[in-house]
């Protein structure tokens, strides 16, 4: 073989290396990093109520800016709820008792990050305040994400009005199925055009069944959606 094709042959061996490391190892190398962000390694999994009882588990991630997050869950069908006063209370106790419809009903406080949630929103079935799908949304803390806007939410289903199982209150009782209520917010705001990519990440819940603050239990796969919003919309 002559020097030149060995030259050659090595020239073309360093540049599969080359193509090959910069544009599927490195990148992936990247994308295994970011997907391990402390915030999602070693974060809250689950919210908790006032009183500190474990409350709904965490299943659902989104990346946007709040007047994107906003307009996505208006565009898909949901409903800001409203603030929790004794008007509202009042409504919804009235909705639930005598089949009013409420579409944008309070939901109760959890907690993330040591604070309430910064967004609410539900999505009524039926004619009144009983049956609903809601979501609570948190804006992880700026260091951990200085440069986008990263939402961890809990989306689950109220199934009935009852009695709370640790503490007598009144209280909605969820399904135990989060992860159909999960997939089917990330079917809502797919039909609209608001998602711009969806990357998973894989047993980000280890315990894969539970019991709420109110002693309803769940159960889930454990998989989070982290879907990234289109800036401005579709």
């Amino acid at each position: 073989m002559k020097r030149t094709e060995v030259v050659a042959g090595i020239l073309a061996g360093l540049i599969a290396v080359w193509l090959i490391a910069s544009y599927f190892l490195v990148p992936s190398w990247w994308h295994f990093h970011e997907s391990r962000h402390p915030v999602l390694t070693n974060g809250p999994r689950v919210t908790t109520t006032h009183a500190g009882i474990p409350g709904d588990p965490l299943n659902v991630a989104i990346i946007g800016s709040e007047d994107d997050l906003l307009a996505a869950m208006l565009a898909a069908g949901w409903h800001p709820a409203d603030p929790i006063t004794l008007r509202s209370s009042l409504r919804i106790a009235t909705s639930t008792i005598f089949h009013r419809p409420y579409d944008d009903a309070p939901v109760s406080n959890l907690f993330l990050f040591g604070r309430k949630e910064d967004l609410a929103f539900e999505k009524p079935v039926g004619n009144d305040a009983r049956e609903r799908h809601h979501v609570r949304f948190w804006k992880v803390p700026a260091d951990s994400f200085p440069d986008k806007p990263y939402w961890l939410g809990a989306i689950t289903f109220d199934r009935s009005v009852g009695l709370s199982h640790t503490t007598g209150q009144i209280t909605h009782h969820i399904a135990p199925d989060i992860d159909a209520e999960r997939d089917g917010l990330l079917a809502d705001l797919d039909r609209v055009k608001w998602i711009a990519g969806t990357e998973w990440e894989e047993d980000f819940q280890a315990a894969h069944e539970g019991k709420n603050g109110g002693g309803d239990p769940w159960k889930t796969n454990g998989r989070l959606p982290v879907m990234a919003l289109r800036p401005g919309g579709p």
